[in-house]
């Protein structure tokens, strides 16, 4: 039972975390324009370290952008993209710290950034994999299906989609509407007393 009377309704609980899925096969219903743009729009709103928001989203879903990312995705993944309406690159940019006058501008956090590479590492690596999940709880919350995976090669979709490198791809998600009679059983999870301290 939960404490806390201004939870969100057991439905909405199971829409976000107990009834997802990770989807492989979609319909043909596509993603609009003002979807991509609500994602987003909700995704932005989650917290990341000095408010450095690192991700960046290229969300692919015409056939010519399609046939610039397939070449760089694992064989086993290739149709789940081919086929999806919408395929995101979850990115990072590497010069996030050069938006700080922007994002937080009560302190100067560019200097404390500004040429330190392993702070840049850490917060790209951590951040933008939050907002990564992020993307998929504001895609969920707005009734689409998400499919994320990491079988692609970055080195090639970095060169074909960031030739500046300045952006560095994270991981790839497939983004609609999703077919549930081609779900795979669901496998567990750990519980509580094996994936917790509590102190």
């Amino acid at each position: 039972m939960n404490d806390n009377l201004d939870c969100l309704d057991s439905n909405t609980q199971d829409r976000l975390f107990r009834e997802a899925r990770t989807h492989n096969a979609w319909t043909g219903r596509r993603v609009s324009d003002a979807t991509v743009r609500a994602i987003y729009d909700l995704a932005k709103w989650g917290p990341t370290a000095a408010n450095s928001n690192p991700a960046r989203f290229v969300f692919i879903r015409s056939a010519q952008a399609k046939a610039r990312l397939l070449p760089h995705v694992n064989p086993t993944n290739v149709e789940k993209v081919r086929r999806a309406p919408c395929t995101v690159i979850v990115a990072a940019d590497t010069r996030f710290y050069e938006l700080f006058p922007k994002l937080f501008p009560s302190r100067d956090m560019r200097s404390v950034f500004e040429g330190q590479e392993a702070l840049i590492e850490d917060t790209i690596a951590r951040s933008s994999t939050l907002q990564g999940a992020y993307l998929i709880m504001a895609a969920r919350t707005l009734g689409l299906d998400c499919g994320p995976m990491s079988g692609f090669n970055q080195a090639g979709t970095d060169a074909e989609f960031f030739p500046d490198g300045r952006w560095k791809s994270n991981f790839l998600c497939n983004i609609g509407y999703g077919e549930p009679e081609a779900l795979f059983t669901r496998n567990p999870r750990l519980d509580f007393d094996e994936a917790c301290l509590d102190l």
